[in-house]
Formats: structure tokens, C-alpha cells, sequence
């Protein structure tokens, strides 16, 4: 047997938590924009304060809701903005975030929030609060549902809670904390739930952003992140984002707005599995084939291609 190490890059957490990242972001940065929100057509701009202020409001509901330490809180939605916004939000509660892919049956739901003894559960649509309803046990206390403004609902119930009352929790939170429980998908048997801890996710996530800091550190830097936040590479991109400072947007259905929201959001990367590029490319390829510019697509793809390699030997670029 061999064995390969590779040094880390940064060392392990040994203090402070996964809220840090928001709250300090927004302390030294203020008006540094992190998020990008759709709107309409386009996005808006949400500055490092304004992040952290949706934050705060939206724990504050949650704690005005009976959401305790330690309590698990489930989500089972796509990735857009509301997921990152609930996921730190839960963390400044205090609380701990069970994803759930929007595509689980009534019967895996059932098991993963009962098997995580999650106390509520947040669906993106009314159309998942049908498909869960029945299967939610005694232990789940609240279903919220995204598309029926839930920030907004919850900053409203969190009104009279204080911000002391949220840093009382946050700081109480250290690197062994328990900051999720992340389901496998089951194919085999019932999923599988894996601890990860707020040290976990700032040991991988911040020697990821080292590692690749060409991509994350880059000034004026910005991805797409379109991968299912229920899987921990999805994740991982997204606390990594919050960590680096990178302008984050998020893409709901990379089957029918990816190429859309790349247009129009402009990312200098994007991190994904194979498949998807692919499906991007013969998309695009078949636009071209009935546009009568089939041949123009794939010469120009042959060039890029090249291009790429010469940037990778060393070789003359654009600039």
C-alpha cells in the first residue's frame, strides 16, 4: 500500500466557528459586496453588512420560534440564496443544519428527520410542504416554506429578540460543534448521517481557498454556485465563497437557467461534475447546429481549447 500526504495549507481550527466568517466579514468590510440575489432579470447586489444583517434577522426567528441550541433544522430545497442565508442563520442560532435533497421520498424524509431528531424542517415550495406533511412526527414543530417569504416571516416573529441573545449563542459555538448532519442518498439502504463540525468546515474549507487562491482570492473574484447544497461539494463552495470574500450567486436549475444565469451573472469560475459542462456544451452546441452555425461553434471551441492549453504550458495569452 502507498500513502500520499500533502500538507495542509492551513492549519486546524482551534477556536472560533463557522459565523465568524459572516460576522467578521462584515465588521472589517462592511460595504464589500459577498452575495448577489436574483432579481427579476438580473441580481442585486447584498453588501457583507446587509448579509449579515438578513442573517441576524432570520435567527432571531428561529429562536422566536422555540429553535434552541443544538436543535436540528432541516432543509430541503435547491440551492439558492434563502439556503445560505437559513444555513448561517441557523448556525447564529445556535442550532444545527440537516440537508435534505429536494428529490427525497416522503419516505426518506420521514427516516432523516426522524433518524436526526430535527425539530423543523424548511421546504423551498407548498408543493414539498404536501409531499412532507404526512411524514412529519411529533418532534417537528414548524414547517416553513421559502417561496412564501420565509425571511421575511421570520425576521417579523425574531423582532423582539436581541442581538445579545444571538452572540450569547454564536460565541458559545466552538470549532468541536456539531454544524450539520449530512445525509448520504440512500440508493443502498437508508441514508447514512455524517457529522461535520464547525472545525471541520473551517480546516477544509479554508485550506481549499488556499489551495486554490489563483480561483477564491482573486480580486474582483465571483462564482455561480448551481451544485446541490444537500452534498457537501456544494457546501464546501459555498462556505468557501463566504470565507474568501467571493461574490456568490446562486443558480436554482442548471437544466433550465444555467446558461442564462452565466450570462447574465458573469463568474470568473465555476466548480461542478463533469456531466454538467457537458450538458452545458451540447446545449449550446445544438443552439448552434439549428441557428446554421454549427461548424462557427465548434471551430471556435477547438480554438478555446487550445488556448487554454498554451495558458497551461506557460504559452502566449490574450493580454
Amino acid at each position: 500500500m502507498s500513502e500520499y500526504f500533502i500538507p495542509a495549507l492551513e492549519p486546524k481550527a482551534t477556536q472560533g466557528n463557522l459565523t465568524n466568517l459572516v460576522a467578521e466579514r462584515a465588521w472589517f468590510e462592511p460595504e464589500r459586496i459577498v452575495v448577489s440575489r436574483p432579481l427579476g432579470d438580473g441580481w442585486q447586489a447584498v453588501s457583507a453588512r446587509e448579509f449579515e444583517a438578513e442573517i441576524r434577522a432570520t435567527a432571531k426567528g428561529l429562536i422566536a420560534s422555540g429553535i434552541g441550541i443544538g436543535d436540528r433544522v432541516a432543509i430541503m430545497a435547491r440551492t439558492r440564496y434563502e439556503w445560505t442565508v437559513l444555513d448561517f442563520a441557523i448556525w447564529f442560532a445556535g442550532a444545527v443544519t440537516v440537508p435534505i435533497y429536494e428529490t427525497s421520498s416522503p419516505e426518506q424524509v420521514d427516516w432523516i428527520l426522524s433518524d436526526s431528531a430535527s425539530v423543523a424542517i424548511i421546504v423551498e415550495t407548498p408543493q414539498l410542504r404536501e409531499t412532507v406533511t404526512p411524514v412529519l412526527n411529533s418532534n417537528v414543530k414548524n414547517c416553513w416554506v421559502m417561496t412564501e417569504n420565509v425571511l421575511a416571516q421570520l425576521a417579523y416573529l425574531g423582532r423582539d429578540i436581541s442581538d445579545q441573545e444571538i452572540d450569547n449563542r454564536r460565541n458559545a459555538l466552538t470549532p468541536d460543534s456539531l454544524a450539520t448532519l449530512i445525509y448520504t442518498s440512500g440508493t443502498t439502504g437508508k441514508p447514512k448521517g455524517v457529522s461535520l463540525t464547525h472545525g471541520n468546515f473551517l480546516s477544509e474549507c479554508g485550506n481549499v481557498v488556499m489551495g486554490a487562491a489563483d480561483l477564491f482570492m482573486k480580486a474582483g473574484g465571483s462564482t455561480l454556485l448551481f451544485l446541490p447544497v444537500a452534498h457537501v461539494f456544494g457546501r464546501m463552495v459555498q462556505i468557501g465563497a463566504i470565507r474568501a470574500g467571493l461574490h456568490l450567486a446562486h443558480c436554482p436549475d442548471p437544466v433550465g437557467r444555467l446558461p442564462i444565469d452565466l450570462a447574465s451573472f458573469k463568474p470568473t469560475f465555476v466548480l461542478a461534475v463533469p456531466r454538467i459542462f457537458e450538458k452545458v456544451y451540447n446545449g449550446a452546441e445544438a443552439k448552434a447546429d439549428a441557428a446554421g452555425k454549427g461548424a462557427i461553434f465548434r471551430t471556435a471551441a477547438a480554438t478555446a481549447v487550445e488556448y487554454s492549453k498554451s495558458l497551461d504550458n506557460g504559452g502566449p495569452s490574450l493580454t
